[in-house]
């Protein structure tokens, strides 16, 4: 779970995995500029799982097709790796979530956000959700 701090704040940082280069640079800036710190980028998986590990982000976003690779996996792998707070990880792509069903719903990740609707509020939101959900209210009933 995220500190409510940090999704409501200006502190979330974040990992942002995805092979296309011209993507990583515009998503960077583009959040970097809503208040996200992006604190790194990785363009497959190895590299997602090891930054994940050595920097500790409140948040991933992982790409669901990574030149091979499934974000899918990746997103699993990532919640594998972490063993003392639970990872949040938002998957995007370029297709609408419809393009999915079921695998985004049967994934570990707390949401999903095509990459054209990419934005601070966005990221926030699904996070802020993710919390309600996990809250007291969600541990009692």
């Amino acid at each position: 779970m995220v500190p409510s701090s940090s999704v409501d704040g200006m502190a979330l940082r974040c990992v942002i995995v995805d092979d296309s280069p011209a993507f990583l640079d515009a998503a960077r800036a583009l959040l970097e500029r809503q208040g996200l710190r992006v604190v790194a980028v990785a363009s497959n998986g190895s590299q997602a799982l090891r930054l994940a590990g050595e920097l500790h982000p409140d948040v991933v976003l992982v790409d669901v097709g990574l030149n091979g690779e499934s974000g899918f996996d990746v997103a699993r792998l990532l919640q594998w790796q972490r063993t003392t707070a639970q990872l949040p990880v938002i998957l995007i792509s370029t297709r609408p979530e419809e393009d999915y069903g079921e695998l985004i719903s049967a994934s570990p990740a707390v949401g999903f956000l095509p990459k054209i609707t990419l934005s601070a509020a966005a990221i926030r939101g699904l996070l802020r959700r993710q919390d309600e959900a996990n809250g007291p209210a969600a541990a009692t009933g």
